[in-house]
């Protein structure tokens, strides 16, 4: 009997923390989105607003499909961001408790999260093909750990905040 209820107990808290991280992905995902907006598009003039979207389509597929794509190249560099938004914010959520239980601060630990994911997610991109921006260009590297941390700590700070409220 205290096995079934260990066991539900269990499934409740992944359950509890796989849903905090949906949340804190999908918030992520948002602002790291709003500041792509003000910095690349409105401070920056990198590229048009309606570019944002499609940018994951071109990084990850290339400008060519991107291009042959169309409109429909919103809707899967959409899905994609969000995809990666969602699933590193579940990501997140996993690992916290680990770094809460020591004392760590989640704006510190959602910094350095951010740098890993920049690190990771150019990687991938890099080996999905020559479809990458320079990364050895500054303004590149400075730019993409910029976007992540306004991904990476919202996400950090909403994980800490829900899932110190539920527990």
């Amino acid at each position: 009997m205290a096995t079934t209820a260990s066991v539900t107990v269990n499934q409740g808290e992944l359950g509890e923390t796989i849903s905090v991280g949906l949340l804190g992905g999908l918030l992520g995902g948002v602002i790291i989105w709003i500041y792509e907006a003000i910095v690349w598009v409105g401070i920056q003039h990198l590229m048009p607003l309606a570019g944002i979207p499609r940018n994951a389509t071109g990084l990850v597929f290339g400008n060519d499909v991107q291009e042959m794509l169309g409109a429909v190249a919103y809707l899967v560099g959409t899905g994609i961001h969000f995809f990666f938004a969602l699933a590193w914010g579940v990501a997140f959520a996993w690992v916290w408790p680990y770094f809460a239980r020591r004392g760590y601060e989640a704006s510190l630990i959602g910094m350095f999260f951010a740098v890993f994911l920049w690190i990771v997610m150019h990687i991938a991109i890099a080996l999905a093909g020559p479809n990458h921006p320079n990364y050895l260009d500054p303004n590149v590297i400075i730019g993409g750990f910029m976007s992540h941390l306004f991904y990476a700590v919202p996400l950090a700070l909403f994980v800490k905040h829900r899932l110190a409220a539920n527990g």
